[in-house]
């Protein structure tokens, strides 16, 4: 059991809490019983397991987790109440997207929190569509990404922004056609902005076309996720 807070894993676990370790690493951290278990189950191999000595979660899938003292694991834990189980995995185990890429595509610009980043994922995984992250979005593997996801992160297979296929259509706030009446037929991959500044010009003017969603009263926008979630349902509506 480990019982002193210098132990190299819990030390590993720490040091993963800044995304520039992550991306040096290659590893990030999932916490919880309902996190780890998607990850397994979706083929990840834990690099590291640890569950609490008093309260093990997962043990028959975890038969080589280490035992910690639930006080040392709650002080590596990111959540309010310290989970039971965590496991560090390798960010490259994670779903790319290949050649047989899925038809309908999300691609963020900019979108930068990382709640945002794990809700749009966890929106794809509901649409069977993929991510493309530009440079300047919210890492997924952030702990809070990868709560938000809700094990989605998992599933759902990203690309870089230049990489996502199909045919782009461009999101805008307003002055643009209504999504209802544009032609989705074919790969689409719907091309989003961060809330307050959205789409520059130049990314907008480079999409196949543009599309808004209408708006009652005096909103102005919709939260990216919302607005990502409208685009795919829509898309997948007509499909159906």
């Amino acid at each position: 059991m480990i019982t002193s807070r210098d132990n190299p894993r819990l030390k590993l676990v720490r040091r993963l809490e800044s995304r520039r370790q992550r991306e040096k690493l290659g590893l990030f951290v999932a916490e919880g019983e309902d996190l780890v278990e998607a990850a397994l189950d979706a083929g990840l191999e834990p690099f590291e397991a640890l569950v609490d000595a008093e309260r093990p979660a997962l043990a028959e899938r975890l038969p080589h987790a280490e035992t910690v003292d639930p006080k040392l694991l709650a002080e590596v834990s990111s959540l309010a109440h310290a989970a039971r189980v965590l496991a560090v995995f390798r960010r490259d185990s994670l779903p790319r997207v290949g050649e047989a890429a899925p038809g309908l595509g999300l691609a963020l610009w900019h979108v930068s929190d990382p709640g945002n980043v794990g809700t749009i994922l966890r929106t794809a995984d509901a649409f069977g569509a993929f991510v493309a992250l530009s440079h300047g979005c919210g890492d997924p593997t952030n702990p809070k990404a990868v709560r938000a996801s809700m094990g989605a992160v998992f599933r759902v297979p990203t690309t870089g922004f230049d990489d996502a296929p199909g045919r782009r259509v461009a999101l805008a706030t307003r002055g643009a056609p209504p999504l209802h009446e544009l032609e989705l037929d074919g790969p689409t991959t719907f091309v989003l902005g961060a809330e307050r500044e959205g789409l520059p010009p130049e990314i907008a003017a480079a999409c196949s076309a543009q599309a808004s969603i209408p708006l009652a009263g005096h909103a102005e926008s919709l939260n990216v996720a919302a607005a990502g979630a409208v685009a795919l349902y829509e898309a997948r509506r007509r499909r159906s």
